[in-house]
């Protein structure tokens, strides 16, 4: 993915319990620097800046049943009629749309598989201001209970391309991929719902993993090569207040 179109990846929201810990993770880690939005209608609302573009957010949890986890967000040019494309997909619209200040209009909803993402339609804030640079978002995973419906509501709902494949079918917009829908196997427990993970490029995957894992954080994959042709190189991690992210790097050797 080069660049935000509707349908695509727009932005990374982190919902956290202690945002000085999410600070101070990320930042060593990435090197984001982070402002938070002094206007209380946001809520303490956190930006994740690299190199001055956004790269991604933070928000403090908004009640204590919810769960510590990073949120995408898709373009639209239509938040309203988004909502209603994705219901008639079946999905579930779970809150707004609402607009956010003069930024843009939001919604949050589940694809039919439980999958928790949201929609954004731009006004004064476009979303990514970085993308598949080093420490900047660059692809989206899918772990789901039902792949094929998985992907048959995407489709529907923002007309995503699809590139077959009978374990991992990629999907993305423009001739451009951007993500990848998996099957959740035997690996994960039971009570762990459909989710989607953000996924950020680095120069070193097995450098940022061992970081990661002095930050406090857990690796729960990797650092591996992805055994397909041009596969990256991967590790999934749980950072130390339990939201799940991918790091990626394309492989330099044979």
């Amino acid at each position: 993915m080069t660049e935000i179109i509707p349908g695509s990846p727009c932005w990374a929201q982190l919902s956290v319990k202690d945002m000085d810990g999410a600070e101070r993770f990320y930042g060593e880690l990435f090197g984001w620097t982070a402002e938070t939005d002094p206007d209380p209608q946001y809520g303490g609302y956190t930006t994740f800046s690299l190199g001055g573009s956004p790269a991604a957010g933070a928000a403090p949890l908004m009640n204590p049943q919810q769960p510590v986890m990073w949120l995408l967000s898709f373009a639209t040019t239509d938040t309203d009629a988004t909502c209603e494309t994705a219901k008639a997909a079946g999905a579930q619209v779970w809150m707004g749309p609402m607009e956010i200040g003069d930024l843009g209009r939001w919604a949050l909803l589940s694809d039919p598989t439980g999958a928790p993402f949201a929609v954004w339609r731009a006004r004064a804030f476009q979303g990514f201001g970085v993308v598949n640079e080093p420490n900047a978002f660059g692809w989206a995973d899918l772990s789901t209970r039902d792949r094929n419906a998985a992907v048959d509501f995407y489709k529907s709902a923002f007309d995503w391309q699809v590139w077959p494949n009978d374990v991992y079918p990629m999907v993305g917009l423009a001739g451009e991929m951007f993500g990848g829908v998996m099957e959740m196997g035997d690996q994960f427990p039971p009570e762990i719902p459909s989710h989607w993970i953000p996924h950020f490029l680095v120069a070193d995957v097995d450098a940022s993993a061992a970081t990661a894992g002095r930050l406090g954080a857990e690796v729960l994959h990797g650092p591996v090569d992805v055994e397909m042709e041009n596969g990256p190189r991967i590790a999934v991690i749980r950072d130390p207040q339990g939201a799940a992210f991918g790091v990626f790097a394309p492989r330099t050797g044979g």
